[in-house]
């Protein structure tokens, strides 16, 4: 079955730390660029950040910059996402999508073959 698995959600206190993991199975991830979107209840999906199939580039959104790390292991078929600093509005499901392109150019905007099922993070005292 070819899927991608997200996990490494949970409830942090602001400030605080997680690593979300994005693992593949039934497919290799070498061939395609990978993005993070996160939605928050009542509003739209968006574009957190993105990794090129070589992982040579990266795009982050400006809500996140400074403060999340994407990065990729393709000998373990998984990609990352590194959060620091965490704030109350970082709150959403967080959901890894898998796309055959080799750039991050407009990755919020263009279609996607696979995303995962999400996993939920939550930050608050």
């Amino acid at each position: 079955q070819l899927q991608l698995v997200e996990s490494g959600g949970g409830l942090v206190q602001p400030g605080g730390s997680l690593r979300l993991s994005c693992a593949a199975s039934g497919f290799t991830l070498d061939y395609y660029a990978i993005s993070w979107f996160r939605q928050a209840p009542g509003k739209e999906r968006e574009g957190v950040s993105c990794i090129s199939s070589s992982g040579g580039s990266t795009n982050y959104a400006d809500s996140v910059k400074g403060r999340f790390t994407i990065s990729r292991d393709n000998a373990r078929n998984t990609v990352y996402l590194q959060m620091n600093s965490l704030k109350p509005e970082d709150t959403a499901v967080y959901y890894c999508a898998a796309g055959p392109y080799f750039t991050c150019s407009d990755y919020s905007g263009r279609p996607y073959d696979y995303w995962g099922q999400g996993t939920q993070v939550t930050v608050s005292s």
